[in-house]
Protein backbone atom coordinates (compact mmCIF):
# COMPACT_ATOMS: atom_id res chain seq x y z
CA UNK A 1 0.00 0.00 0.00
CA UNK A 2 1.50 3.51 -0.92
CA UNK A 3 1.32 5.54 2.01
CA UNK A 4 1.27 9.70 1.16
CA UNK A 5 3.30 11.75 3.33
CA UNK A 6 2.59 15.27 4.80
CA UNK A 7 5.57 16.09 2.66
CA UNK A 8 4.19 14.81 -0.05
CA UNK A 9 1.01 16.81 0.31
CA UNK A 10 3.10 20.11 1.10
CA UNK A 11 5.31 19.38 -1.63
CA UNK A 12 1.89 19.01 -4.23
CA UNK A 13 0.47 22.34 -2.48
CA UNK A 14 3.73 24.16 -3.05
CA UNK A 15 3.02 23.75 -6.88
CA UNK A 16 -0.17 24.03 -7.31
CA UNK A 17 0.52 27.61 -4.70
CA UNK A 18 -1.87 26.61 -2.15
CA UNK A 19 -0.97 27.78 1.36
CA UNK A 20 -2.11 25.47 3.53
CA UNK A 21 -1.56 25.07 6.97
CA UNK A 22 -0.05 22.34 9.31
CA UNK A 23 -3.34 21.18 10.26
CA UNK A 24 -4.49 21.13 6.81
CA UNK A 25 -1.54 19.32 5.37
CA UNK A 26 -2.20 16.59 7.69
CA UNK A 27 -6.17 16.21 7.40
CA UNK A 28 -5.14 16.33 3.57
CA UNK A 29 -2.32 13.56 3.99
CA UNK A 30 -5.07 11.51 5.68
CA UNK A 31 -7.95 11.96 3.66
CA UNK A 32 -5.52 11.23 0.12
CA UNK A 33 -4.03 8.42 1.83
CA UNK A 34 -7.61 6.71 2.09
CA UNK A 35 -8.39 7.97 -1.35
CA UNK A 36 -5.13 5.96 -2.56
CA UNK A 37 -6.16 2.61 -0.73
CA UNK A 38 -9.90 2.66 -2.47
CA UNK A 39 -8.23 3.58 -5.69
CA UNK A 40 -6.31 0.07 -4.82
CA UNK A 41 -8.80 -1.63 -3.52
CA UNK A 42 -10.58 -1.14 -7.00
CA UNK A 43 -7.88 -2.08 -8.77
CA UNK A 44 -7.51 -5.32 -7.29
CA UNK A 45 -11.10 -6.36 -7.53
CA UNK A 46 -11.24 -5.05 -11.64
CA UNK A 47 -10.24 -8.05 -14.09
CA UNK A 48 -9.72 -8.93 -17.53
CA UNK A 49 -12.81 -10.97 -17.47
CA UNK A 50 -15.22 -7.92 -16.37
CA UNK A 51 -15.90 -5.62 -19.13
CA UNK A 52 -15.54 -1.77 -18.58
CA UNK A 53 -19.21 -0.02 -17.87
CA UNK A 54 -19.38 4.02 -17.63
CA UNK A 55 -22.58 3.54 -15.73
CA UNK A 56 -24.21 1.32 -12.94
CA UNK A 57 -27.38 0.04 -15.05
CA UNK A 58 -27.84 -0.21 -18.83
CA UNK A 59 -28.77 2.50 -20.99
CA UNK A 60 -31.91 2.23 -23.30
CA UNK A 61 -32.94 5.57 -25.31
CA UNK A 62 -36.32 6.86 -23.73
CA UNK A 63 -36.79 9.15 -26.67
CA UNK A 64 -39.86 8.13 -29.34
CA UNK A 65 -39.23 7.33 -32.83
CA UNK A 66 -38.45 10.14 -34.75
CA UNK A 67 -41.22 10.09 -37.29
CA UNK A 68 -41.69 12.70 -40.36
CA UNK A 69 -45.05 14.21 -40.35
CA UNK A 70 -47.01 17.19 -42.19
CA UNK A 71 -46.05 20.25 -41.00
CA UNK A 72 -48.06 23.83 -40.91
CA UNK A 73 -48.35 25.38 -44.30
CA UNK A 74 -47.15 29.12 -45.09
CA UNK A 75 -50.41 30.40 -44.26
CA UNK A 76 -51.30 28.39 -41.31
CA UNK A 77 -48.09 29.16 -39.50
CA UNK A 78 -48.96 33.10 -40.12
CA UNK A 79 -52.59 33.51 -40.22
CA UNK A 80 -52.11 34.63 -36.04
CA UNK A 81 -49.31 36.82 -37.74
CA UNK A 82 -50.00 40.52 -36.98
CA UNK A 83 -48.11 41.75 -39.51
CA UNK A 84 -46.38 39.76 -42.37
CA UNK A 85 -43.94 40.47 -45.14
CA UNK A 86 -45.07 37.93 -48.08
CA UNK A 87 -44.29 34.76 -46.81
CA UNK A 88 -42.38 35.95 -43.35
CA UNK A 89 -42.91 37.32 -40.03
CA UNK A 90 -42.39 41.02 -40.04
CA UNK A 91 -41.32 42.55 -36.23
CA UNK A 92 -39.64 45.45 -35.30
CA UNK A 93 -36.14 46.68 -36.49
CA UNK A 94 -34.08 46.13 -32.90
CA UNK A 95 -30.61 46.68 -34.73
CA UNK A 96 -30.07 50.37 -36.36
CA UNK A 97 -29.07 50.47 -40.00
CA UNK A 98 -27.04 47.25 -40.80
Amino acid sequence: MSEITAEQVAHLASLARIDLSPEEITSLTHDLGQIVASVEKVSQVATADIPATSHPLPLTNVFRADVVVPSLTIEQALSGAPDRDGDKFRVPAILDGE
